[in-house]
Formats: C-alpha cells, structure tokens, sequence
C-alpha cells in the first residue's frame, strides 16, 4: 500500500470517527443526562494521558524539546486551554441542544470565520472559489437552522448559538497553532494541548460540582453507557486526532482538508442510523452545500495557508 493511500485511508477514518463520537455524545445526553462538561473533562483528560504516553514512547526527543521552549509551552497552554477545550465544549453543548449531524454542520461555519479572517489578515480580496464557499457554507447554516422555512427557527436558540460559538472557537483552533505546528509538528502540539486542555477542564468540572452541583455532577453510567464513555475517549477523541493528522501528514493539508468533510457526513449517518434522529430534505441539502464549501475552500486556498487540522 502505498504512502498516499494510507494516508487517504487515515484521514477518512479519523474524520469518520470525529463524526461518530458526536453520535456517541448524543447517546450519552439522550439516556444519561451526561453533563457537557463532565463529557469534555472526560475525554480530553483521557485521550490526554494517551497521547502523553504515545507522545514518550515515539517523539520523546520532540516532546523533551518543546516543554524547555518558553514561547512554545506558553503556545500550548493557549491551544489546549482555551483553543481545544472550547472547541470540545461548545461542540458538546450544541449537540445537547439539537444532535450531532446539525451541531456538525454549525461547527463547519468555521469556515466563514476562517476565511474572512484570513482575507483581512492577507489584506486582500475573496477568490471566485472563496466566495463561492462563504454563500455554500451560510446557505447550509441557514437550511438547517430553518429546516427550509426562512421564518421560523427549527432548532432551539440555545443550540444554534452553542454552534455558531463552536464555530468560532474552532476558527481559534486551526488558526492560532499554526507557527507552533510549522515548528514541531502537529502531533506533539496537539497531544500535548489536549493534555491541557483536559486539566483545565477537569479543573472547571470540579468548580462546578461545588458551585453548581445540581447541573454539574458526574454521572451514574449502566453498562452501555461506561462503553460508549469510553469510545469517545479513546476511538472518538484519541485515535480520530492520530489517525486524521498522520493522513494529512501524507497526504497534505488541501487533501486532508477534502477527507476531513467526512465528519458532518458521518455524523448525519450515524446519528440517523443509530439514535434515530429524523432529518429531512433541508438538512441533508445543508449538509451537501457545505461539504462543497469544504471543497471549494480547499481549491481556493494557496497551499501554504491550508494547515492541518
């Protein structure tokens, strides 16, 4: 097998599994009443420590290097604590708020953020491709926000806003690690943020058991539930970051970008599959508009600004 098709193979079944645990989440919330908080401390903690110990069997060298960097530990503590801690968070309450194939669809309104950023900071026009994806991408949030019905809002208010702050937050997470990543990689930055990140949540989870503990508790879990806990740490979390960012290692961050559109697909499939949820015509079209917002970014985009995710 050639280096190309693994990394093919890796991106699309690290995507696959980001959309997958969203759909795990979704159980958790629906049967469980899993706290988004507690879920995020959980996750990222566990699939944290992973990485520790993947990170001090394989890239000690790196890993040893970057810790006595002042700029790049204070990098880190930025990416984990608040870039990746966020994004897991947000996209958590928003699925507590709809299910996961909308809240999928809603987190890839980064890509409006993305790209209006990135125009302001290159101080340039949109690409035809670029403007092309900015009216996919607000065309799909619209259509599943309204399901198609302009006036009137399909999907509670706290839910579209869990998503658009999701969006935003993981506008933060593939923008600001970009230099650290050019230094040393994704693998070492991100195992190490999502060990950060894990702490400050766990730190916050704690907080809130005392202040709040009517809404924030850890869970009573049967059987299912402590398996499908542990999906989400360590196939949904732990293994979809590994695998995803070795394929686009390979296959490069345009290529990466086009496998990565998988996610809201997975999400949709399974969620509809596994919990049921209905979607109808509107949602799917809002799905198809933006993973072609996910492609025409990615042809529209100078190779050295696409960076991995």
């Amino acid at each position: 097998m050639s280096a190309k098709t693994r990394g093919i193979a890796s991106a699309l079944v690290g995507a696959a599994l980001w959309g997958f645990s969203g759909t795990c989440a979704q159980y958790l919330f629906a049967h469980y009443e899993v706290p988004a908080l507690f879920l995020t401390a959980f996750r990222m903690l566990a699939s944290g420590l992973l990485f520790l110990a993947l990170l001090l069997w394989r890239r000690r060298d790196a890993l040893r290097s970057l810790l006595r960097d002042k700029s790049s530990r204070r990098q880190v503590i930025a990416f984990g604590a608040v870039g990746l801690l966020m994004c897991q968070l947000t996209y958590l309450m928003a699925i507590s708020y709809t299910n996961a194939g909308t809240a999928t669809v809603l987190q890839n309104l980064n890509i409006v953020f993305c790209l209006l950023v990135g125009l302001v900071v290159g101080r340039r026009g949109p690409r035809l491709a670029e403007v092309a994806s900015l009216v996919c991408a607000l065309a799909a949030g619209v259509l599943v926000s309204t399901k198609g019905d302009l006036s009137v809002l399909s999907i509670p208010l706290a839910g579209l806003v869990w998503g658009i702050l999701n969006a935003a937050s993981c506008t933060f997470y593939i923008m600001y690690p970009r230099r650290l990543f050019e230094r040393w990689g994704s693998l070492v930055p991100t195992g190490l943020g999502m060990l950060v990140g894990g702490i400050a949540a766990s730190v916050i989870f704690a907080i809130g058991c005392v202040a709040s503990p009517a809404t924030v508790y850890v869970p009573t879990l049967g059987g299912d539930g402590i398996l499908v806990l542990a999906i989400i740490a360590v196939a949904g979390t732990f293994a979809a970051f590994g695998l995803y960012l070795h394929g686009v290692s390979l296959v490069g961050g345009v290529m990466g970008s086009l496998l990565g559109s998988v996610e809201p697909v997975s999400a949709c499939v399974f969620s509809a599959v596994w919990i049921g949820t209905q979607f109808v015509g509107a949602d799917w079209a809002g799905l198809v508009l933006m993973v072609a917002a996910v492609f025409l970014t990615s042809i529209g985009a100078p190779p050295s600004t696409t960076s991995e995710r």
